[in-house]
């Protein structure tokens, strides 16, 4: 997929937990993860509004677009 999800990078940089990132956005860890390893097929407004709220970011630093050519 030509979309890169990089919720790790920034959660490295703000030196927070995925766990913790979850508890705080009120999402299951295990969905966390999905969106991580890039297996989401999609991601609500609300969600990635919520991860950017709490990494203090912008959807811009959590998703990427990569030409698969």
């Amino acid at each position: 997929m030509a979309i890169i999800v990089n919720v790790d990078v920034m959660l490295a940089k703000r030196k927070m937990s995925s766990l913790e990132l979850a508890s705080r956005i009120d999402l299951t860890p295990a969905n966390l993860s999905i969106l991580k390893t890039g297996k989401a097929k999609a991601i609500r407004f609300s969600t990635l509004n919520a991860i950017c709220r709490e990494l203090e970011c912008q959807p811009g630093d959590i998703l990427e677009f990569r030409d698969d050519e």
